[in-house]
């Protein structure tokens, strides 16, 4: 009888010293991109990546191209628990507080993905922008680059020199701060409206895309020139979650999503880069002028960019903290002195 004691007593010693097992959980994500965008297509792989790797305990359902809310109304739509987590971008809620411009798009600032992505992981970024989030009860998993994005125009765009007066579309926000300083004249416009506009001759060119995704928009059957490699602006997207929800998941489940959110924000900008210089190609067959601004013109416009930041730094606490954080890597990768 002693024996079995014992060996009942081990068993269940046993038994209580196995974790306890990962609860199955269904995370709503809601993205603005639609399933057949290559953005889309990778956000399909990282849902299958997660499920594989948590072996079924994670389930993703996603709502492309905004089914669920309007896409600027994602953000919102996480934090009241109609959806679980944001796969857009933080640009989206500057009216929420400025500080989102700098982890939207800083404008100006970095000029390769892996740069901007250094500074998330490793020049203090991540904990600097997390405060933000946090204040929101949203956790930041991670940022997606594309890349640079490219300015198309009707007429040549070789340098600081020819914004002086050229009409284009531009997105609300910092950067129609920046061109206004360099003598540019932004128009607001929806994004459905650019292919119009440039027919009709409202405007000269457009900020749009990257180079590919300009050439899938069609904006080279109608302009001639753009610039590339881009300079001007490289938005990030972001997966955000709900604070409850993400404090709700297991270590094994979050360190599972972040892993993937990971491998799929450098794949994206690998494809990029890669489709991007592969339009390149193409266009110049086509008798498309690509402009690549010298380093004194790329240095005039980064000097216009941190007019805007300076005055952008000025409207929260939270966007002072974050521009100094970008400031101090800027600095360390010599892009600003």
């Amino acid at each position: 009888m002693k024996l079995r004691s014992i060996l009942k007593s081990a068993a269940m010693a046993s038994v209580a010293a196995v974790p306890a097992m990962a609860q199955d959980v269904t995370l709503r994500i809601q993205t603005h991109y639609a399933t057949e965008h290559p953005t889309g297509q990778r956000l399909a792989q990282w849902i299958d990546d997660v499920q594989t790797m948590s072996g079924g305990e994670i389930a993703i359902e996603m709502f492309y191209s905004s089914s669920v809310v309007a896409t600027t109304e994602t953000f919102d739509a996480a934090i009241n628990g109609i959806v679980d987590c944001d796969a857009t971008g933080g640009a989206y809620q500057t009216g929420k507080n400025p500080a989102f411009q700098f982890v939207g798009d800083i404008m100006g600032g970095y000029e390769t993905p892996w740069q901007q992505y250094s500074w998330l992981y490793h020049g203090g970024g991540y904990d600097a922008a997390q405060e933000l989030y946090n204040e929101q009860n949203m956790q930041l998993i991670g940022w997606s680059i594309y890349g640079q994005e490219s300015l198309s125009s009707s007429k040549p765009i070789a340098g600081i020199g020819d914004l002086e007066g050229w009409k284009f579309r531009s997105p609300p926000g910092m950067e129609t701060e920046i061109f206004d300083e360099l003598g540019a004249s932004p128009i607001v416009m929806d994004f459905t409206e650019i292919f119009t506009a440039l027919e009709t001759g409202i405007i000269d060119g457009a900020d749009a895309s990257g180079l590919a995704n300009n050439v899938g928009l069609g904006l080279y059957d109608i302009v001639k020139h753009a610039t590339y490699p881009g300079f001007h602006s490289m938005p990030s997207d972001h997966l955000a979650c709900n604070l409850d929800v993400w404090n709700g998941l297991s270590e094994q489940h979050r360190r599972i999503i972040d892993t993937a959110w990971q491998k799929l924000s450098f794949q994206i900008a690998l494809y990029n880069e890669k489709a991007n210089a592969e339009a390149a190609a193409a266009l110049k067959e086509q008798g498309v002028t690509l402009y690549n601004w010298s380093s004194e013109d790329r240095a005039e416009f980064r000097r216009a960019a941190q007019v805007a930041w300076e005055d952008w730094g000025t409207r929260s606490p939270e966007a002072a903290a974050l521009l100094e954080s970008h400031k101090t890597y800027l600095e360390q990768l010599g892009l600003i002195n």
